[in-house]
């Protein structure tokens, strides 16, 4: 069996909401759809469809959406990866952190009411996390309550860094931890291309450096703030999945453990590594040398299957394959800490049509 935690879904119900915001997905010139959220441009695509544009296969963005929005399309590629299933959630550059709270409040709705109806026609193989704009946190916590309530969402999807200038320490965001623990559900942190916050700068991220660079500095930076302003002792059930194999921190472990004692100031009262127990990630890692790693030092009891399905830079394979652990820790990564992270209920989980088939 096997469940992906990472995969984005840009579904037509929740774009051009705003004149200005959007979010937009546009033709340009050179036969490119792109996404554009107010001033930004994201420039990074699939390599499937960008080897189409350079073929002359370019299509118009009214087809474009058409299929995104048939939950079939999805599910056939799920099959070819003998995926059960997914949680899926928005793309990262749509949290609208950086907009008006009032739109963004209006727009989380919309995309967790998007979400669901789209999860809704997938035969149970589709879950979804929650959108909230966060910097709201008190309006952010109701949508969150509702969306997992009543949608049925699995958890919380979040940045790592900048919520309307706001951070994780913030004790303003305390109505989301507390919210997330009641309903004993997780965060899944992705980081965002900060540049979109940048206005008129927003296209001079040069090689997409916020994207590419800065999510994995942005997920580590929720890890240490996390930890650093006291928030996991105050909020000790929290329960924190962070993608692209946790940002740097599987990698730099060590170092942040040693520096942190360091410090003039921080709020925790235990040391770096007894917090682990509040974290999953996930081995979403091109090299599997480096995935193994990530296995060797934090454990299959805490990791997650994930694999940015579809996007930039998905692996198109197995992220488990040739991992040298037990057959029961493979499971554990390939769905069962899954399950019980989730509180999914396998008995109105679908099966991949390959699986059913054998």
């Amino acid at each position: 069996m096997l469940i992906d935690l990472h995969a984005h879904a840009p579904l037509p119900g929740y774009y051009n909401q705003d004149p200005h915001w959007g979010p937009f997905f546009e033709k340009h010139d050179d036969g490119h759809i792109r996404l554009r959220v107010g001033e930004w441009i994201l420039s990074l695509g699939s390599p499937e469809r960008r080897a189409a544009v350079n073929r002359g296969e370019t299509m118009e963005v009214a087809e474009f959406m058409s299929k995104w929005n048939d939950p079939k399309h999805r599910l056939a590629g799920m099959d070819a990866l003998g995926q059960d299933a997914q949680v899926l959630s928005v793309p990262s550059h749509c949290y609208m952190y950086w907009a008006d709270p009032a739109f963004a409040n209006r727009f989380s709705t919309k995309v967790n009411d998007t979400l669901a109806d789209y999860c809704d026609r997938s035969d149970g193989r589709l879950m979804m996390w929650a959108t909230a704009a966060l910097q709201d946190p008190v309006n952010a916590a109701k949508e969150i309550r509702r969306a997992c309530t009543e949608l049925g969402a699995k958890g919380l999807s979040a940045g790592g860094s900048n919520f309307g200038g706001m951070e994780f320490d913030d004790p303003r965001m305390d109505p989301i931890w507390e919210v997330l623990c009641d309903l004993d559900l997780p965060m899944f942190v992705h980081g965002y291309n900060q540049s979109v916050t940048w206005g008129p700068k927003a296209n001079t991220d040069k090689y997409e450096t916020t994207a590419i660079v800065g999510m994995n500095y942005d997920e580590t930076k929720c890890f240490w703030y996390l930890i650093c302003g006291g928030v996991l002792d105050r909020f000790p059930n929290l329960k924190v999945y962070i993608t692209h194999a946790g940002g740097f921190v599987p990698y730099q472990l060590g170092r942040l453990a040693q520096t942190i004692k360091n410090l003039d100031v921080v709020h925790n009262k235990k040391d770096l590594e007894e917090y682990l127990p509040n974290f999953w990630f996930d081995p979403e890692l091109h090299e599997l040398p480096m995935r193994q790693a990530l296995v060797e030092v934090i454990g299959a009891d805490r990791l997650v299957y994930g694999t940015n399905f579809g996007g930039s830079d998905a692996i198109r394979g197995d992220l488990t394959t040739g991992l040298r652990m037990s057959a029961e820790d493979l499971e554990k990564v390939r769905w069962k800490n899954a399950v019980d992270l989730l509180h999914i209920d396998l008995d109105k989980m679908g099966r991949a049509k390959t699986l059913v088939a054998a």
